[in-house]
């Protein structure tokens, strides 16, 4: 898909996708406003006790971080969540809190940190704490009444021997003066005796305290402290407002769009001059934007509006059939459409008077034996047409080619509905009639009923010099219009393009230009020095005269101006 196709995708849903948006949008707001405010309180555990030991290993390290992934696992599994809601007196399933609480380590560390979110702060807290507790009595870490009386051995002998060192270190400071104040030399070996046996014996003193020291200081991998307690939280964390509506809104933005694309893949309708070109390899020699008003008098634009866009369009499909006539000259044309109600008659009925407004003398058949519209269009009785002048051989053209408010342009109802429309199409009689109508003006129109319908189209096809094709805007199915040119290419008929009908007016340039001679414009100070010329005089608008004359068309597939209709 091209580029421009997309943005004409996006252009024409484009109020899909801002009503999705915006009722995604909104109904995260409200829906994230009445989600009631969570908070999570955290703590933070060491595992191992390598920062105590002051020559730790690598191997302590890696114990210690896998150690440390293992109880974030832990935290949130049954024996730790039903320990946790038993010691906190909850009867709840241990299920219900799991979801509540969340372990992670800290990458590249041996910090384990535990946290819980909850709607009330203070229970947050409280349980974040005593899941960390329970986490700490089900390792090794936790405490042993016999370990802990070696310990507290250990800190005795320590505190003895400590003492015992002193002790004999004072001694042996006291056989120094013993030494120095001997009167014999029996006195002086035994002091110096006395001194070598208690330095033996500080030797080893020393080195039973500095073994026992070192194990009393020597940690253990597999072991939990808290190192950062559990505080209570004072700010929400959830929910978040902004990210919540900014994602729904994605979300509505992606489902609308991809709805479009989908829509527009699935709608197999004609809906520009481009579908048109392409799947018909047609010319559009007009395209018509949709008239507004349900009366068939209203749709009369040419005369009710001679200066809006609509009749500007049917003037440039007046000058494309001049142009598309010049090797082939249209004395008859006849106009049809491939189902009911795509505004062939309405094409029709405008088509006849824009071409009387030139100057052609114009006759406009409503050839529609089954469901005639000319006569509503023009406000006529049907009580003769037609019909009357096929089946009445004496009847006078004059009788039944009744003159129209518009100059130049006559009209020939279809008359009383006949039981056989096509016979009486197909008739030598009706061709003798079209003879008869091309003497009396310079192009004969007529309205014929739907292709896909009835035969009637077909038989009149090959009896007229043209036949114009009309296709509704976002109703014609394509394989539909195919059909109907394959029709008229069996019958034979000369087909110098297709009329675009009833597309939606969006932002057309010739828009504003043109609906002024529709819509009053309002009057504003701002206004008045535009209001006149120079010289102080109103500007003249142009003469009726020169929007009438035909206009030269440069491209037969020239885009329609816009229209307020």
């Amino acid at each position: 898909m091209e580029l421009r196709q997309i943005v004409n995708v996006i252009v024409k849903w484009w109020w899909l996708i801002a009503v999705s948006v915006i009722v995604a949008s909104i109904s995260s707001y409200l829906g994230t406003k009445a989600t009631p405010y969570t908070y999570q309180a955290r703590t933070t555990l060491m595992v191992g006790q390598v920062l105590q030991n002051p020559n730790p290993n690598s191997a302590d390290l890696y114990t210690g971080q896998v150690l440390a992934q293992s109880y974030a696992d832990l935290a949130g599994r049954e024996p730790v969540l039903q320990a946790t809601l038993t010691a906190l007196g909850l009867n709840w399933d241990w299920a219900a809190l799991q979801p509540m609480v969340a372990g992670r380590v800290i990458p590249g560390t041996q910090l384990l940190e535990i946290s819980v979110i909850d709607n009330d702060p203070r229970r947050a807290k409280i349980l974040v704490e005593e899941v960390a507790h329970q986490l700490i009595l089900q390792s090794p870490s936790a405490t042993d009444p016999e370990k802990e009386a070696e310990r507290q051995f250990v800190l005795t002998q320590i505190e003895e021997l400590k003492q015992n060192i002193k002790d004999a270190t004072a001694e042996i400071r006291q056989l120094d003066g013993v030494i120095t104040g001997a009167t014999s030399a029996r006195q002086i070996q035994d002091a110096r005796t006395r001194q070598s046996a208690l330095q033996t014996q500080i030797t080893t003193w020393q080195a039973t305290y500095a073994q026992l020291l070192s194990n009393l200081q020597e940690g253990t991998p597999n072991f939990l402290s808290v190192m950062e307690p559990a505080q209570l939280p004072t700010q929400p964390v959830g929910p978040r407002v902004a990210d919540n509506v900014l994602l729904a809104a994605a979300i509505g933005l992606a489902l609308s769009g991809s709805a479009a694309f989908l829509l527009e893949y699935l709608d197999d309708t004609l809906k520009s001059t481009e579908d048109v070109r392409s799947h018909l390899n047609m010319t559009v020699l007009g395209a018509i934007y949709r008239i507004q008003g349900k009366e068939y008098p209203n749709k009369l634009i040419t005369v009710k509006h001679p200066r809006s866009p609509t009749s500007e369009a049917y003037r440039v499909l007046r000058t494309n059939l001049q142009f598309s006539a010049i090797e082939h000259p249209l004395r008859t044309l006849m106009i049809t459409s491939s189902n009911p109600l795509e505004g062939k008659s309405v094409t029709a009925a405008n088509l006849a008077v824009i071409m009387a407004q030139a100057g052609k003398r114009v006759v406009l058949v409503d050839a529609d034996l089954r469901r005639p519209t000319q006569h509503h269009i023009f406000e006529m009785s049907n009580s003769v047409g037609l019909t009357t002048a096929l089946l009445d051989t004496g009847t006078d053209l004059a009788f039944v080619l009744r003159p129209t408010q518009i100059e130049n342009l006559k009209l020939m109802t279809s008359g009383p509905l006949p039981p056989n429309p096509s016979e009486l199409l197909g008739s030598k009689r009706m061709s003798k009639l079209i003879e008869a109508l091309s003497e009396h003006a310079d192009i004969v129109i007529f309205d014929t009923p739907p292709l896909m319908a009835v035969a009637d189209p077909t038989v009149m096809a090959a009896r007229v010099d043209g036949t114009l094709l009309v296709v509704c805007s976002g109703k014609t199915r394509r394989a539909t219009a195919k059909r109907s040119m394959e029709a008229l290419a069996v019958a034979g008929a000369y087909v110098p393009g297709v009329v675009l009908n009833r597309l939606a007016a969006r932002g057309v340039s010739y828009y504003h230009y043109y609906a002024e001679d529709i819509q009053p414009r309002r009057f504003s100070l701002r206004s008045l020095p535009a209001l006149f010329s120079r010289n102080g005089h109103a500007p003249v608008a142009p003469s009726s005269d020169t929007l009438d004359a035909p206009k030269p068309a440069t491209n037969v597939s020239q885009k329609p101006v816009s229209s307020d209709s």
